[in-house]
């Protein structure tokens, strides 16, 4: 059975805020976009970093995808603007179904290396999909075990010795 939903970017206003809701990682960054919403007029196409799939009128699927430039980049070779993907997430009763990676094909269609890291016990899901661990570096990731996806051409960066 194929899929019909389109992935598509948010919209930053209340109606995106409430269906964030319903997801279990709703946090700080939500929130942040609420402050942001409260002490400014937005008009209703301002771009957020989000995206999502709807089915009907509701928000199943969601993930938040960020442009890193290249002079922040310790994680590529060669060093180049890259895209931090965050709180991918399916509500419960469509996970399964490829929404999941339907979200991640879209964010490799920029054909930019992807970082993400990746919750607890979705490690698996993670690897189905081309992601690898990334050499771990203590300076660099400070606790966090980032996976990384590489496209064709572009390396891990190499460890730097101590």
């Amino acid at each position: 059975m194929s899929i019909s939903t389109e992935v598509q970017p948010l919209l930053i206003n209340y109606k995106t805020l409430e269906e964030f809701k319903r997801f279990k990682e709703y946090g700080l960054q939500e929130l942040t976009m609420l402050e942001d919403l409260q002490s400014n007029i937005v008009e209703n196409n301002s771009e957020s970093p989000f995206f999502g799939i709807y089915i009907g009128n509701a928000m199943i699927a969601r993930m938040s995808l960020y442009r890193i430039s290249a002079k922040y980049d310790n994680y590529f070779n060669p060093p180049q603007d890259y895209l931090e993907l965050w709180k991918l997430e399916v509500l419960k009763d469509y996970q399964g179904k490829g929404y999941g990676k339907q979200l991640v094909d879209f964010a490799k269609s920029y054909h930019l290396p992807i970082k993400t890291n990746p919750r607890i016990n979705s490690h698996g899901f993670w690897e189905r999909l081309g992601f690898q661990k990334a050499t771990y570096n203590m300076e660099r990731d400070r606790g966090e075990n980032p996976l990384l996806w590489l496209p064709e051409g572009v390396d891990e960066q190499p460890k730097e010795d101590s």
